[in-house]
């Protein structure tokens, strides 16, 4: 299913969309052109038009999948029940639309083919650098034409991205006690368009997700795990888009760290 030239594809119409609906965009954005989706999210004119323009192109390269979009679902709920049952192109139109808005990076476009639940593809562009990254199940990982494998940071402790934000207080501050004098703690980027990339090239160790929406997440999951790292559910159940109303997720550049984070955050109860 995910063949080169299907990926070719892909990548030409997201690289469209970044040209044509977002980078025109960047630090050029009226006030008007922006508006508060939900507390701490916003939504842009480039998120809207960036996604009518992949959603039309992607259902013409497999007119037999459905679409389901970050801005579609804000939208429309119920299309997130097709994740269940039939091939899905799934859709973060503007990956990182705070930092975008913000008129800084990092912010890209992802995109996954996922068949009933389970993700076959995975395309991640970022914009302002032109990095593309991809992965098809059992094909590994690449970046800009080159395979490439997770490797560590190196460092004595390991480097944790790790959010606070949609974690409530308690666990919160449970977190800082007994899982941060583990790990070296850095900002994320609140983008996983740069998340996931940071964690197969050395940069972040682990990384901690609780909100796991299969736009945000579908492609970098599976680009994580074709590299030779480690993403999954704290049990080390694996991640599937269907299952998009369970919270909680590991990434991480090994098994073996990943196991020790999961392990310390199961010990939190």
């Amino acid at each position: 299913m995910i063949t080169p030239a299907l990926t070719r594809a892909v990548e030409a119409i997201m690289r469209e969309a970044s040209e044509r609906a977002i980078l025109p965009r960047y630090q050029s954005l009226s006030a008007a052109q922006i508006d508060a989706k939900a507390p701490d999210d916003v939504v842009t004119v480039a998120d809207k038009d960036s996604e009518a323009l992949l959603a039309e192109r992607l259902s013409a390269l497999l007119p037999e999948a459905a679409v389901v979009g970050e801005e579609g679902v804000h939208a429309d709920p119920a299309a997130m029940e097709w994740l269940r049952d039939r091939l899905c192109w799934i859709v973060d139109p503007l990956d990182g639309t705070n930092n975008f808005a913000a008129g800084k990076p990092p912010f890209g476009v992802l995109v996954a083919l996922a068949d009933k639940g389970e993700t076959l593809g995975g395309w991640i562009l970022d914009c302002l650098t032109g990095r593309f990254c991809h992965a098809g199940i059992g094909t590994g990982a690449w970046i800009d034409g080159e395979r490439v494998t997770a490797m560590p940071s190196g460092e004595t402790l390991p480097v944790a991205a790790i959010s606070l934000i949609f974690i409530e207080e308690a666990r919160r501050e449970q977190i800082r006690r007994h899982i941060a004098p583990y790990y070296r703690l850095v900002d994320i980027p609140r983008c996983a368009a740069e998340q996931y990339p940071r964690l197969v090239l050395g940069t972040n160790d682990v990384s901690m997700f609780e909100r796991t929406l299969p736009w945000d997440h579908a492609a970098g999951a599976l680009f994580l795990n074709e590299a030779g790292g480690f993403c999954a559910r704290l049990d080390g159940s694996p991640y599937r888009v269907d299952e998009f109303e369970r919270r909680g997720m590991i990434g991480a550049s090994s098994k073996a760290l990943f196991e020790e984070l999961a392990e310390r955050l199961v010990a939190l109860g």
